[in-house]
């Protein structure tokens, strides 16, 4: 049995019209991401095969596959659900989210400035990447990270609560090479429902993700 599979869309494909086309999403989800969730399986079962005959020789490339894949497959299977097509806006508190709202402002000093430095960090990945908001364990607070493909240019115990997929196949079909348009579109289908429900949870995990001072 495989030890990752893919999951099932939270909507249909054209539920983020006019932000996403239909056709994206399904090349998106139903190729793109399914490929990574195989790529993961198959680089396990090629890591067992390397210890059950004690043959290590591609060790370092099977355990960047792996990282490559694996990484591919958590990020998309965030970035789905970190959308809507309800979404958009601000986090307010009248809206059931003022504890991110409040990291918000903390963290970045306004949700503009917020916006402003997540969407550079996303539209400006160098190659393929991806723009993410993560909470960081060690200061309790909330940073942005510039992936480069999927898992490097990170802080180690990070959790990410929201990614902004800068890939050409995220994009390219309707926005062709205006990346920058595509981010700037994509916070009008940001669920910050989804988002706070990441934050609190990273929150009261922290603790266990540290090691003793």
């Amino acid at each position: 049995m495989a030890t990752y599979t893919l999951p099932e869309l939270p909507y249909d494909y054209a539920a983020l019209e006019p932000v996403i086309n239909p056709q994206i999403i399904e090349l998106h989800h139903d190729k793109h991401h399914a490929a990574y969730v195989k790529g993961a399986n198959d680089t396990l079962e090629q890591l067992e095969e390397a210890r059950d005959k004690g043959v290590w020789g591609a060790i370092n490339g099977l355990q960047k596959n792996l990282a490559f894949h694996l990484s591919g497959h958590i990020l998309h299977s965030i970035y789905w659900h970190n959308m809507t097509g309800d979404g958009g806006g601000e986090p307010l508190a009248a809206d059931g989210v003022g504890d991110l709202a409040d990291a918000i402002t903390e963290s970045f000093g306004s949700f503009a400035g917020f916006k402003a430095q997540l969407t550079k960090a996303a539209a400006t990945t160098q190659g393929s990447g991806w723009g993410v908001l993560a909470y960081e364990p060690v200061s309790g607070k909330l940073i942005v990270e510039q992936v480069y493909d999927h898992q490097g240019n990170v802080g180690q115990g990070s959790t990410p609560i929201l990614v902004f997929d800068a890939w050409e196949h995220a994009f390219y079909l309707q926005y062709k090479n205006q990346k920058v348009d595509f981010i700037d579109a994509m916070w009008a289908v940001v669920n910050w429902q989804d988002v706070a429900k990441r934050y609190a949870a990273a929150k009261e995990r922290a603790d266990v993700l540290l090691l003793a001072p």
